[in-house]
């Protein structure tokens, strides 16, 4: 049985993060319950640090730089702020399979493909959580930068949270933190514009789009949350 098309929501404006992880957990609650259905949403926020479950306080190195969010996803420590998009990924695993595993992967695919519309080639790597460009130059030593991050809470098979994907955003900003722990200096953070491509916030927001639809199903416009 086919499931109902997800909802897609874009916010043009800015969105606080205090408002933005309420309006999502409010949603989650409604489609638990069967009171709405499945969203993605679509913002950016201002620059920000958010702290998952697993965030070590050794890898917060700048802890007065933006403010910092205690969250309940999984992960460490990451960054928001403007000219990354930030999917927050509201679907109904009950719906879905009840495999947390494959949703994993089936976000990292939906990246892959996102990222293929530009002729980047994302990647996934077993041991590090989300979707990775290797930069290594022939003859040169390895370099890896990641590219987009996921990060994923389920309540009673709800998921919420979600994905980032570096459109334009200042690399800088970065460096008040050690990206989800990894300090290994062959692992850095890229961006679609770091690479060379003249690719605006809409032209990802297609590929995001598309790519999802290829993956999840269907979507239909949505309003996004109050």
């Amino acid at each position: 049985m086919s499931l109902p098309p997800v909802g897609w929501a874009v916010s043009t404006a800015r969105v606080a993060y205090p408002d933005a992880v309420a309006a999502m957990e409010a949603r989650v609650e409604a489609i638990s319950k069967g009171e709405a259905g499945e969203l993605i949403w679509l913002l950016e926020h201002d620059p920000l640090y958010t702290a998952g479950t697993s965030a070590r306080p050794g890898d917060l190195l700048a802890a007065d730089r933006f403010p910092v969010f205690r969250t309940g996803r999984g992960g460490e420590y990451t960054y928001h702020g403007p000219g990354q998009r930030v999917a927050y990924v509201m679907l109904d695993l009950k719906e879905r399979g009840r495999d947390a595993r494959r949703f994993v992967r089936d976000l990292e695919q939906w990246i892959i493909d996102a990222l293929d519309a530009f002729n980047v080639t994302g990647e996934r790597r077993c041991e590090r959580v989300g979707v990775w460009v290797d930069r290594t130059r022939p003859g040169g030593p390895e370099r890896e930068d990641k590219i987009a991050a996921i990060g994923i809470r389920l309540r009673r098979w709800v998921s919420f949270h979600g994905i980032a994907l570096n459109v334009e955003p200042d690399l800088d900003h970065f460096g008040g933190i050690t990206p989800c722990g990894i300090s290994d200096p062959r692992y850095g953070v890229t961006s679609l514009v770091d690479l060379g491509l003249p690719v605006t916030m809409d032209d990802a927001d297609l590929a995001l789009k598309q790519a999802f639809e290829g993956v999840f199903g269907a979507t239909r416009p949505e309003e996004p949350p109050a």
